[in-house]
C-alpha cells in the first residue's frame, strides 16, 4: 500500500530447471493496486558499508520510502558478495531463478536485481541471452557505498524499479539502469573506475532515460534476446563449459595458446588487436588450436568497431566476435559450446545475438 514499503523477504534455497514459456501476464496489478516487482540482491557495492560487511536487499529497500509510491516490493536474498566473486555456476542459478519466478508469477511486473558493478556486464548479458519471459529484468548497482555520503544506490534503485514497472520496458531484454540512463546489456560498458556515470554505451548510446516525470526511450536494440533468444538454457546443463580469454599484446609468442591443445577447453576467446588483427605469432598458434578441434573466437581489445568476418573462417573453426568485447563474447560461447553446433553456426549466433 502506498506510504510503506511492503516487503516479503525469501530465502533462495531450491532452483528448478525447467524453462518457462514467454510471457505475456498483464501489465499491471489488478483493481487499480501498485505493481508487484521482484528484487534479487546479490550484494556488491551497492549493498557495502565503509566499516566493513554488507546491507541485506530488505534493509536497502527499505532505507528509500520512495519506492513505496511506484510498487509493492518482494525481496530475494541470493548472495551477499563482491561482483568480482561472481562465477558462471552463480549466472546458472540465478537465471534460473529470475525465469523460475516469472513463469510462477504471471502478474509479476518485473524483476531488478541489485549487482556489483565489476562483473554487472557479463551477469546481464548473460541473463539477456538466457531469460524466456519478455516483462522487464533490470540490472542496478551503485559506484559509493550504501554508508557514503553522496551514495548513488537509492537513485539507481528508484530509477530500476521505475523502469520494470513500465509496459514500454517490455520485449527490450535485460536493462541496465545507473545514473538516470537505462542501457542495453548487451552493449553497456563499464568505463570509468570511480565515477558514478561510469556506465556508457559508447558505440551505439543508451536506450533511455529515467527523468523526473517520466522514462523515455529514443532506441531499440535489434538483435536477438531473452524471449527470441536461441540460446535458453536446457534443463541438463549443470555447469558452463570452459572458456578462457587469452590477450594478444605486442612481441607474444602465444605459448599459453597452444598450451591449451589437447586441455578440455571447449573454446577460447583471444582479445586481439583492433579490428581483431593478431600477431604473427598468435595467428599461427590459433590456427593450430583450431586445427586440434577448439573453437576459437577473435574479439577486440578496442572498445568500439566490429570485428569483421575476414579475421575469422568459420569453416576451420575461426569465429569473429562482431562488436561484442571478449567478455562477453566469451558469455556467448560458453552458451553455445552447450550445445551440438559446429562453428559455422556459432558464427550465425553472434551475428545475430
Amino acid at each position: 500500500m502506498r506510504g510503506s514499503v511492503s516487503l516479503v523477504l525469501v530465502a533462495c534455497v531450491a532452483w528448478h530447471t525447467a524453462v518457462p514459456a514467454v510471457g505475456h501476464a498483464q501489465d499491471a496489478a489488478p483493481n487499480g493496486a501498485l505493481p508487484r516487482v521482484l528484487v534479487i540482491a546479490t550484494g556488491g557495492t551497492i549493498a557495502g558499508q565503509a566499516q566493513g560487511g554488507q546491507l541485506t536487499g530488505a534493509q536497502i529497500v527499505e532505507a528509500v520510502p520512495q519506492l513505496a509510491d511506484v510498487a509493492q516490493l518482494e525481496v530475494e536474498e541470493f548472495s551477499r558478495v563482491g561482483s568480482s566473486a561472481m562465477t558462471p555456476d552463480h549466472w546458472l542459478r540465478l537465471s534460473r531463478r529470475v525465469n523460475e519466478r516469472l513463469a510462477g508469477d504471471r502478474a509479476l511486473a518485473g524483476v531488478v536485481v541489485m549487482h556489483g558493478t565489476d562483473t554487472m556486464e557479463e551477469t546481464g548479458y548473460f541473463l539477456h541471452l538466457t531469460v524466456t519471459d519478455q516483462r522487464p529484468v533490470v540490472m542496478v548497482g551503485s559506484m559509493r557505498v550504501a554508508s557514503a555520503v553522496s551514495a548513488d544506490g537509492p537513485a539507481n534503485l528508484l530509477s530500476g524499479v521505475r523502469v520494470a514497472v513500465s509496459r514500454d520496458s517490455w520485449g527490450k531484454g535485460v536493462l541496465v539502469v545507473l545514473n538516470d540512463e537505462v542501457h542495453s546489456a548487451r552493449d553497456v560498458r563499464k568505463t570509468d573506475n570511480n565515477r558514478v556515470d561510469t556506465f556508457a554505451s559508447s558505440e551505439w548510446g543508451a536506450l533511455g532515460v529515467v527523468d523526473a516525470d517520466r522514462l523515455l526511450y529514443r532506441r531499440l536494440i535489434t538483435t536477438r534476446h531473452t524471449f527470441q533468444s536461441e540460446l535458453h538454457l536446457a534443463a541438463s546443463v549443470e555447469a558452463l563449459p570452459n572458456v578462457p580469454i587469452i590477450s594478444d599484446y605486442a612481441g607474444t609468442t602465444a605459448e599459453t595458446v597452444r598450451a591449451l591443445i589437447g586441455s578440455d577447453v571447449a573454446g577460447v576467446v583471444i582479445q586481439a588487436f583492433g579490428g581483431g588483427r593478431a600477431s604473427p605469432a598468435m595467428r599461427a598458434a590459433v590456427s593450430a588450436l583450431a586445427e586440434s578441434g577448439v573453437l576459437v573466437v577473435y574479439a577486440s581489445r578496442v572498445p568500439e568497431g566490429r570485428v569483421m568476418a575476414s579475421v575469422a573462417d568459420p569453416t576451420q573453426g575461426i569465429v569473429a566476435a562482431g562488436d561484442l568485447p571478449p567478455h562477453k563474447a566469451r558469455v556467448l560461447l560458453m552458451l553455445a559450446r552447450t550445445r551440438d553446433l559446429d562453428a559455422v553456426e556459432v558464427q550465425r549466433l553472434f551475428d545475430t545475438h
